[in-house]
Order: structure tokens, then C-alpha cells, then sequence
């Protein structure tokens, strides 16, 4: 398959990411637990809700990611 194109350039994330944005993986903990991007959180897509998202600082910014491109 296609690769999706990326909506943040990684130059973009890490300027992002320095200036206290907050990176959520929304992958399966399983999955969380065997690889993720240093410094994420792992929230999964399925468990994301009011209640999860609220354990987030609601004044930095939230970048979301999912690897599964299969």
C-alpha cells in the first residue's frame, strides 16, 4: 500500500514536542509496550474518551500518531 503523506514533518514534531506539545500513541497498549516514539503517551483509540483525554494538560498542544499502516 501507499504510504500516507505525513501531516507533521519531522522537523515540525520535534520543533512541536520542544516547545511542550504532548505526543499520544493511540495504538494498543500490546503494541505501546513493544514500540513507540520516545517521550509518548500511550492512550488507546479505543479507551480514548472525556475521562482518558482529560488526564491531559488541556494548555499544551496534542499531537496524536498511529503507526499501523497495514
Amino acid at each position: 500500500g501507499r504510504m500516507p503523506k505525513p501531516i507533521f514533518e519531522v522537523s515540525e514534531l520535534k520543533t512541536q514536542l520542544a516547545r511542550g506539545a504532548q505526543l499520544v500513541d493511540v495504538m494498543p497498549a500490546e503494541d505501546f509496550a513493544e514500540d513507540h516514539l520516545p517521550g509518548a503517551i500511550n492512550i488507546p483509540l479505543r479507551d480514548l474518551n472525556a475521562g482518558t483525554a482529560a488526564t491531559l494538560r488541556r494548555e499544551r498542544p496534542v499531537i496524536a500518531y498511529c503507526d499501523d499502516f497495514a
